[in-house]
């Protein structure tokens, strides 16, 4: 592999990471810009590097693939926080789009830039666009527990 070949993936996964972390960064989150940009880029690093190993040997990149999605979880897991109510969690959606971003920065490393780059833009749709959806209804449910009235009211 040259440097052009290592270039494209992984400006690519980078690129796309900080669009995903940009939102997050200013909507005040918990896993912001740099934290996606790198979950992105090491992930493209690990499908790069044994990418080229697979013509050669017996590796398999979909075990890769596999460790890459299993060890971002635990990343993710880190910024769940439990809050002192009864049902109350922060940080899923951080969690989640950690998560997102090494399977952008894995479609990256393995070429896969259509995929990658509408799965950025759909993740920015999600997080954009439904915010407001996901508002009001979270904050009617925020009314609802504290006046004891059911949901659907």
């Amino acid at each position: 592999m040259n440097y052009i070949e290592a270039f494209i993936p992984t400006a690519t996964a980078i690129g796309l990471g900080g669009v995903i972390g940009m939102e997050r960064q200013i909507s005040g989150h918990f896993a912001g810009l740099r934290t996606h940009m790198l979950v992105s880029l090491a992930s493209a690093l690990f499908v790069l590097a044994c990418r080229d190993l697979t013509a050669q040997s017996t590796v398999d990149l979909t075990r890769v693939v596999q460790g890459i999605a299993a060890g971002v979880g635990f990343i993710g897991a880190g910024t769940i926080l439990k809050t002192k109510h009864e049902h109350g969690v922060l940080g899923l959606t951080s969690a989640s789009t950690v998560w997102l971003s090494a399977a952008i920065g894995t479609a990256c490393g393995l070429g896969q830039y259509p995929l990658a780059v509408t799965s950025a833009v759909m993740t920015i749709i999600v997080l954009v666009i439904l915010r407001p959806v996901e508002n009001h209804f979270g904050n009617k449910s925020k009314r609802n527990r504290k006046t004891g009235l059911p949901s659907n009211d």
